[in-house]
């Protein structure tokens, strides 16, 4: 009888993932799907705030082009950063869900923050003005990577459920990262679109105070799901986090004793299979086991972390090239035409839009079309290894910054050709620039979450998190760069920079050529990395 009660019982949890008892067809707990719509929610908000912040600090603090940039840089690598903190906390001195609850809280006093200054501007100094937004990054830096790992508890796919069959919890794993990815680009979307039309439009109080209340709103629901939620308890006796500070030590040393070495081609058997399923993340739960004893965990991450170093290094130049659309092809935006008729009027803003909407559409087509027909050429299962479509990402990030440049030569030539206020370039030639980014993360941000691979289970939340590295230290080298150029190039500009406020003298085209460049260099530097990496061939192939 207690057999047949415990089956019972087994079977009533794995009915909430599967919609019949033969597994054809997958189903997702009610905490899976709540995780998933709090999650879109969070990046309507965050995107709300962030896609248009530079128009905000230029047109309302009064910052200047560059300034400005070098705010919204810094302040985005910041933010990107901050999960590796949070991570280290959720996986090895909070549970997940406690790090949620205050990590939300801290972004709800960032966002009332902010909506009061945005309300109360003209009485407050310009620099209380970071304190919210660095709030909303100590708060987005712990919900985001501990959300989603969180996420992933609930799909009850543990060590505690061997009696599930590999196939059905191949399908509930698929399915929460699919619609966990639609989800958060959707609500990107509605972000980029939707606030910063109304920004423009209504003003900036109204225009944070709405994802302020969404937010309250979405950290009340998921609270409300508390009862329905699995927490996983802490391992108190192998904390991950030793194994990190063992594996930082062991780095420091190689280094010093230059010890580095790339892994060789043929002979090397260590090397974590550089793999992608059709969504990012989600055949990686049971790939990574923790080393059973304490001391065998920090060689290993060491040897993961000094193998992907270089790697890692060359696409910091992507991450700056992929933060343009924030800071100035916004501003690129605001000094062209972007009247749609004789009343509606185009928020500059909006246009990053495209972007999110370029990775909602290519994103079936890759699996469906790029992959069956790369296949014929290549005989790989997948059309491309995944440094191979980390390659044609990068060569996409500088297509699009060409054609950035090409279309800011024109526009400043025909402001020239015209009076400068009514003869002006249509707001539209900007979204080849925009889409051309949007077909790179399909490619190389998608594929850079191999990186979640290289880490033991235990440390979940970390890998989640490391990814985002490359694009905290690709921001603050993108302020680093921009600083560098602004004074360099105002020295023999007469004064005047490439991000000079004056349209006459503003030469972003030079800006645009120049990234194109180094992201060449850094590419042709990548290609040559990738001869001292192999993927081993999938079992039976």
């Amino acid at each position: 009888m207690c057999k047949l009660l415990k089956e019972l019982s087994e079977a009533s949890r794995c009915s909430l993932f599967l919609m019949d008892s033969e597994g054809k067809s997958a189903a997702l707990s009610k905490p899976c799907v709540l995780i998933i719509v709090v999650a879109g929610v969070e990046r309507f908000v965050y995107k709300g705030v962030a896609s248009n912040i530079v128009t905000f600090l230029t047109d309302v603090v009064k910052m200047s082009t560059s300034s400005a940039a070098k705010s919204v840089s810094t302040w985005n690598g910041v933010t990107s950063m901050l999960p590796l903190a949070s991570a280290i906390l959720a996986d090895s001195f909070w549970d997940r869900y406690s790090t949620i609850t205050v990590s939300s809280l801290l972004y709800i006093v960032g966002l009332v923050g902010l909506t009061s200054w945005a309300v109360l501007h003209s009485w407050m100094p310009s620099s209380l003005l970071f304190l919210p937004l660095y709030l909303i990054s100590v708060g987005q830096g712990g919900y985001i990577p501990s959300l989603q790992a969180f996420g992933a508890d609930q799909l009850l796919i543990e060590d505690d459920m061997e009696s599930l069959p590999a196939e059905q919890k191949n399908q509930v794993k698929s399915l929460f990262f699919q619609w966990w990815y639609f989800d958060i680009c959707s609500g990107s979307l509605l972000g980029n679109s939707i606030m910063s039309y109304i920004q423009d439009t209504f003003g900036w109080g109204l225009g944070f105070a709405i994802p302020c209340s969404v937010m309250v709103l979405s950290v009340v629901a998921f609270c409300c799901g508390a009862p329905l939620y699995m927490c996983k308890e802490r391992n108190t006796g192998n904390k991950p986090s030793d194994g990190i500070f063992r594996a930082l030590k062991e780095i420091v040393t190689c280094l010093i004793t230059r010890k580095v070495r790339l892994p060789a081609r043929d002979d090397d058997h260590d090397i974590s299979e550089l793999e992608l399923e059709e969504k990012a993340l989600k055949d990686e739960f049971t790939d990574m086991k923790e080393a059973k004893d304490d001391h065998d965990t920090a060689p290993s991450v060491t040897n993961a972390i000094l193998r992907l170093l270089l790697i890692w290094t060359t696409l910091l130049i992507f991450a700056v090239i992929f933060q343009q659309p924030m800071t100035f092809f916004t501003e690129q935006g605001t000094l062209m035409n972007h009247k749609v008729g004789s009343t509606f009027v185009i928020s500059p803003a909006m246009l990053q839009s495209s972007t999110t909407m370029s990775v909602i559409l290519l994103m079936p087509l890759y699996d469906k079309i790029f992959v069956p027909l790369m296949r014929v050429f290549t005989r790989e299962e997948k059309g491309i290894t995944v440094l191979q479509r980390i390659g044609i990402g990068m060569v996409l990030s500088v297509a699009a910054m060409v054609t950035a440049s090409i279309v800011e030569s024109k526009r400043v030539h025909f402001v020239s050709e015209g009076d400068g206020a009514t003869h002006q370039l249509s707001i539209f030639w900007l979204l080849p620039q925009y889409i051309l980014l949007g077909v790179a993360d399909v490619f190389t941000v998608v594929g850079m979450q191999f990186f979640y691979t290289q880490v033991p289970s235990t440390m979940r939340t970390i890998g989640i998190a490391h990814y985002l590295s490359v694009f905290g230290f690709g921001n603050f080298l993108g302020a680093f760069v921009i600083a560098v150029l602004e004074t360099t190039t105002a020295r023999t500009g007469e004064g005047h920079g490439w991000f000079s406020d004056d349209p006459r003298h503003e030469h972003l085209d030079k800006y645009y050529w120049f990234l194109a460049f180094i992201g060449t260099v850094s590419f042709v530097f990548f290609t040559y990395l990738c001869k001292y990496y192999s993927e081993p061939e999938a079992p039976g192939r």
